[in-house]
């Protein structure tokens, strides 16, 4: 199966926000882009992207909320390549298996300061618990050129570099899934990376700086044109990723896979940034 970056839509506006993320992640990667909604029920708002009048309340407002997000795309990213999805069933298990099926999944979140979309039970928090493909959350509101450096005139511009990427780095827990996510974003954005990191466990004999060597000079090695710079932090971690998304395109964190009777979980890290990260965040499972 050819693999996609996957987008969920409900009509709301931090859907919208996430579809006209994932269209420029599709163009960046070169992978085709797949819109989908899930289940029979009406979508949040319907929007009119085409100027065309809105149908009227017996049609199927599903697809035309796919028909229309995609013609946006398509005008506003042209070359994009798209197609479009109705998936049956409930919205968790649902885009848990468009994960399945993709790259990545990308879904919107109400953002910084609207917690309610990470409380148990919401849509948002199982989805990343429970997906196995790293999954984005985009903020409502976010555009394409909240992610650039200002320009001369100190306002952020799509004609500007990107600003940096960042990820956090457990030292004791590294995980090179989570490490080659980052790298590879920050290479297809030709942006900087920044490592944050500490350490959950006790100190390692060969220090931190030893540890760094090892864990971070093979993917140095491979993406040669990443600039890197690091971080050290102590305390929450949560907390100076968080901080560090103001300034940053894409913020990246790790989550461990449990396989549990008692379910899954995003785990405290991911948790504290999505709850409160200015930037897109990816979260990437790892074994």
């Amino acid at each position: 199966m050819t693999r996609v970056v996957a987008v969920g839509l409900d009509g709301s506006p931090q859907s919208l926000a996430a579809a006209d993320w994932a269209a420029r992640e599709s163009l960046m990667s070169g992978l085709p882009l797949r819109l989908v909604h899930v289940g029979g029920q009406q979508p949040q708002e319907q929007v009119p992207f085409t100027g065309e009048p809105l149908p009227p309340a017996e049609a199927d407002h599903p697809a035309a909320l796919l028909r229309e997000t995609a013609a946006r795309l398509h005008d506003r990213h042209p070359g994009l390549r798209a197609a479009a999805d109705r998936l049956p069933g409930q919205p968790v298990p649902a885009l848990v298996g468009a994960a399945r099926d993709a790259e990545l999944l990308v879904l919107g979140t109400r953002g910084p300061g609207a917690p309610v979309d990470f409380l148990p039970g919401s849509v948002a928090s199982a989805v990343v618990a429970r997906a196995e493909q790293p999954v984005v959350l985009v903020p409502a509101g976010a555009a394409a050129e909240d992610e650039h450096l200002a320009d001369a005139s100190g306002t952020p511009s799509e004609a500007t570099p990107y600003r940096e990427v960042v990820v956090g780095l457990d030292l004791s827990d590294a995980d090179d899934t989570v490490l080659g996510f980052a790298f590879a974003a920050a290479a297809r954005r030709a942006a900087g990376l920044r490592v944050v990191h500490g350490r959950s466990g006790p100190e390692p004999r060969e220090g931190q700086a030893g540890v760094r060597t090892r864990i971070l000079g093979p993917w140095r090695a491979k993406f040669p044109g990443v600039e890197v710079t690091e971080e050290s932090v102590v305390g929450d971690a949560g907390a100076h990723l968080a901080d560090a998304s103001h300034t940053a395109s894409l913020v990246v964190v790790g989550r461990r896979i449990r396989r549990a009777a008692l379910g899954s979980h995003i785990g405290p890290v991911a948790h504290a940034v999505l709850r409160h990260a200015a930037a897109p965040v990816a979260v990437v499972p790892h074994d």
